[in-house]
């Protein structure tokens, strides 16, 4: 291994990094060999060697494999393009609601389908393609053999194989589908392969392999397909939909349940439908929750308009495939010998820059100039339509660091300044919650204000300031101490920041300086979690002290301004901002309310639960703006909450009969609940959606 810096410098005069001469970098290498000695050499050549092994083949090893795929995920998705609705395919789909009205799940209402057919068949469609495996028996078979050996279009019939498909298709049905198909074929009916590639993740990237035991590819079967590309196992170019306004989209192919097309039709009615047919590819097959959905590289983010990690139907999967057929947009790989050469200048860049002797300022520009190109480099390839399911971005990295740290010692210079960085911050500006988090990674330690979305909770102990009168300093000390511990506990168990205390008041927020997708579940649930907290605490400390109140929580999400925040001598990792004051007054109006937690529906909205019971609409102490809040009410049953869900938006609506009807009933069973009460007591003295003024 290298020498440290030290022992390299040793001779050099000592003097401030600005004054001293730079050396000059030839020097310095021949330098670096000749103080090695063999053995070190040997060592580091073979370090070297290693790097660049790590920075060609990084995609076929263990763990860096992960990142790699997620890397790629990232510039399949921010590089995706953006389209308006393809016209040329069209997805004609099974849906839950369809199920439902059939009252038939699994195998589908092939009644149904016939019918759709029959319709669809004189349409004027290029090509029909039906994703749906018949590899069992139904009473109505017949009627769907019978359109599908008279259909005049081109109809393909999804065919998977026991081989390849181990567990979605067992031997029984393998024999039954084929026996179908053979039943059906036509000169017009044939079967396509439904075949799908998932990687280790089960994670759809790429097109499938062809085996020619196989009949053709859906995409390649429905549509010319260019010769050079027919057995194309490179990236799939996934679409996303063109922005149509602010929060609203339009879908890349349209969908339309497979009822429309059902029904009787006369030539009018089906020249209105053909409109959405003529001289297009029609995909049929299901759109069903939990059934035939797929994971692909848009699923790992968050989807802008559903805040949900979105999976695909496979349906929808083949459309994209027969979209990029269509278009001829075939991703072209990176050759092997390029791969190599990118990955032995990687390795050398990161040797080198190790022994840059500039000033600091220039020897930062190289390195966030290399960094810039790790990050850019990937995303302009895959813009310009290079396969990169391959690319190795992750193992240039690493074998950059490894080329680093191989010929110097500049990479565990870094390395000890991060840690005394982080240290230093850790003692003097961060909480001491996301110490061990921050020494994790200390780059995710912000030592300026920034704005940022985060989930705020305020707490208060009702009661407390009359029992610290009433007992010796000792007790309220102790009680104190033992109280914020257990709210403590639960706000780091939750992965949340403390912000501070405040008397009997614990202040928290999610989202900084480490930001987590899972922050509003973790939020909510840790405001129910305190609550609860500080019920126990209070039955657990009942003998010996006056009684103690409720713990009563507000929990807000929006923007803060989080940083250090205090001046020279005193610094404080806080937030400020309205989101903070929001979450302060809901935890003051749970007295008024008569309530434990109230939750804006700002963060009810993103805190994934199911047993939230609305609260009406107020207007918090100090502010204009009306709130919608939420309590959770893990005591009630789904039915309970969804009734009163009904209450509240029938008084929004202003439905007098359906709201009077929905408050009777529910004062009636919920006369001993006094938020519920105090709820239907403030509707009853507003319309029409009025907010309630917290005075």
């Amino acid at each position: 291994m290298p020498l440290s810096e030290a022992s390299i410098s040793a001779t050099d005069p000592v003097a401030p990094d600005d004054q001293r001469p730079a050396v000059p970098l030839g020097k310095r290498v021949r330098r670096l060999v000749m103080q090695l000695g063999p053995s070190r050499l040997a060592a580091t050549i073979l370090f070297l060697v290693v790097a660049i092994l790590i920075a060609r083949f990084s995609w076929q090893m263990p763990l860096i494999d992960a990142a790699e795929r997620a890397l790629y995920d990232a510039r399949a998705t921010l590089m995706a393009p953006h389209v308006e609705q393809d016209k040329r395919v069209v997805l004609i789909t099974y849906n839950d609601e369809t199920l439902f009205n059939t009252g038939i799940r699994s195998p589908l209402d092939r009644t149904l389908l016939a019918n759709a057919l029959g319709n669809i068949d004189q349409m004027g469609a290029k090509a029909i393609g039906i994703d749906i495996a018949f590899d069992s028996p139904r009473p109505d078979d017949e009627v769907l053999k019978t359109q599908l050996r008279a259909m005049t279009t081109p109809t393909w019939l999804a065919y998977a194989e026991q081989a390849s498909n181990p567990n979605t298709i067992f031997y029984e049905q393998q024999k039954f589908l084929e026996a179908f198909i053979a039943d059906v074929a036509t000169d017009k009916t044939k079967p396509t392969s439904v075949l799908f590639q998932t990687d280790d993740d089960s994670v759809i990237r790429k097109w499938p392999g062809r085996p020619k035991n196989l009949p053709p590819l859906m995409s390649n079967a429905m549509a010319p397909v260019d010769p050079a590309f027919g057995n194309f196992q490179g990236n799939i170019r996934f679409l996303v939909p063109a922005r149509a306004a602010k929060g609203q989209e339009e879908p890349v192919f349209s969908n339309i349940p497979i009822d429309s097309f059902a029904i009787p039709m006369d030539d009018q009615t089906r020249a209105a439908f053909a409109e959405g047919i003529k001289g297009r590819y029609v995909l049929i097959g299901g759109d069903i929750i939990d059934n035939d959905q797929f994971n692909t590289p848009l699923s790992r983010f968050l989807d802008p308009i559903t805040g949900q990690h979105e999976t695909m139907i496979g349906l929808e999967v083949h459309a994209h495939m027969l979209a990029q057929q269509l278009d001829n947009a075939w991703s072209r790989p990176l050759a092997g010998p390029v791969l190599w050469i990118l990955a032995f200048l990687i390795v050398l860049a990161g040797g080198l820059t190790s022994l840059i002797d500039l000033r600091a300022r220039w020897v930062a520009l190289a390195f966030l100039g290399q960094m810039a190109f790790f990050i850019a480099f990937p995303f302009w390839l895959q813009g310009r339509g290079v396969d990169t399911t391959t690319l190795p971005t992750f193992g240039w990295a690493i074998g950059w660091l490894f080329g680093y740290a191989a010929v110097g010692t500049a990479a565990r210079t870094v390395g000890s300044r991060q840690r005394a960085f982080a240290q230093s911050a850790l003692g003097k500006y961060l909480p001491a919650d996301v110490a061990a988090q921050i020494m994790r990674d200390p780059d995710q330690l912000s030592l300026h204000g920034e704005r940022r979305n985060i989930f705020c909770v305020f707490t208060d102990l009702e009661g407390f300031t009359k029992l610290s009168h009433a007992v010796t300093p000792e007790t309220v000390a102790r009680l104190l101490n033992e109280y914020l511990d257990r709210l403590s506990d639960i706000v780091l168990d939750h992965g949340g920041t403390i912000d501070k205390f405040v008397g009997d008041a614990v202040v928290a927020f999610w989202g900084a300086p480490l930001s987590r997708p899972d922050d509003g579940p973790k939020a909510a649930a840790a405001a129910l979690a305190m609550y609860e907290a500080g019920e126990k605490f209070r039955i657990d400390m009942a003998e010996g002290v006056p009684p103690l109140g409720m713990t009563r929580v507000g929990l807000h999400v929006g923007d803060a301004i989080v940083g250090n925040f205090g001046g020279e001598g005193r610094i404080q990792y806080t937030a400020l901002g309205d989101a903070m004051n929001t979450a302060s007054r809901l935890e003051a109006a749970n007295k008024a309310l008569k309530t434990g937690v109230l939750i804006s529906a700002e963060a009810a909205a993103r805190s994934d639960r199911d047993d939230l019971a609305p609260m009406g609409r107020v207007t918090l102490r100090g502010r204009a703006q009306p709130v919608d809040v939420f309590s959770p009410r893990p005591d009630l049953d789904p039915e309970q909450r969804a009734r009163i869900a009904a209450m509240v938006a029938a008084h929004t609506a202003d439905d007098k009969n359906v709201y009077v009807t929905c408050a009777t009933a529910i004062q009636a069973e919920f006369g001993q609940d006094p938020a519920i009460m105090f709820l239907i007591e403030r509707l009853n003295n507003t319309k029409n959606g009025e907010s309630y003024v917290l005075s």
